[in-house]
């Protein structure tokens, strides 16, 4: 017989406790909102060296938190971000919207010449005030949101940009941080980032405690 765990209530509570063990130095510190959204994040990958490459500005956990309490949209730049967001978490109701698949969108993006997930951005507009962004798995959505921030757009109230991959996913992070418009934000520097770990950090947002 294989011997394992299989209460899921203590597989929960002994994941959190080995990731807040492991990564005790990298969490001393961190305002609480800050901390359980970085654990959340570790435990979405299974990687505790991420905490080495998470970075906030500062405020974004008040900031992210508070968006969400006051019912805040969440903008999603793929189905995937938007079907980790775990809804009885949300405190308010909060809508969660991804709008890729939109019929407008794919000739939207030949008519500004890039891809269908920046351009899905642009169908966010009079909802951007005050809105928690969340993008998990495109650069250019990133880059696009600082382009339209740029042209004067409204204003999110905080963004999680952790997109993968290799072509551009590290540059966009770094302009959001270094960006002098950005909102209040949370990034993983390099090339790691995901749906799974930007769902992580909504969910931690949306929970008074783990």
């Amino acid at each position: 017989m294989i011997t394992y765990e299989k209460d899921g209530a203590a597989i929960y509570r002994e994941s959190f406790a080995t990731i807040r063990a492991e990564a005790a130095a990298g969490l001393a510190g961190l305002e609480p909102v800050l901390s359980r959204t970085v654990v959340r994040m570790i435990h979405s990958c299974g990687m505790v060296d991420l905490i080495d490459d998470v970075v906030a500005s500062e405020g974004f956990g008040p900031a992210a938190e508070d968006a969400l309490k006051a019912g805040a949209p969440i903008f999603c730049d793929v189905n995937m971000v938007a079907s980790g967001v775990t809804r009885k978490r949300l405190p308010a109701h909060n809508d969660v919207l991804c709008t890729l698949t939109d019929p407008r969108v794919a000739p939207l993006a030949a008519e500004l010449g890039t891809t269908r997930s920046a351009a899905a951005m642009e169908l966010w507009r009079d909802r951007l005030e005050g809105s928690l962004v969340v993008i998990g798995n495109a650069p250019t959505a990133l880059f696009h949101l600082l382009e339209m921030l740029e042209a004067g757009a409204p204003r999110p109230a905080a963004v999680i940009g952790v997109p993968v991959g290799f072509v551009g996913a590290m540059e966009s992070k770094d302009a959001l941080h270094e960006h002098p418009l950005a909102p209040p934000h949370i990034i993983v520097r390099g090339r790691r980032g995901g749906s799974a770990i930007a769902c992580g950090a909504v969910n931690a947002l949306a929970s008074e405690a783990e």
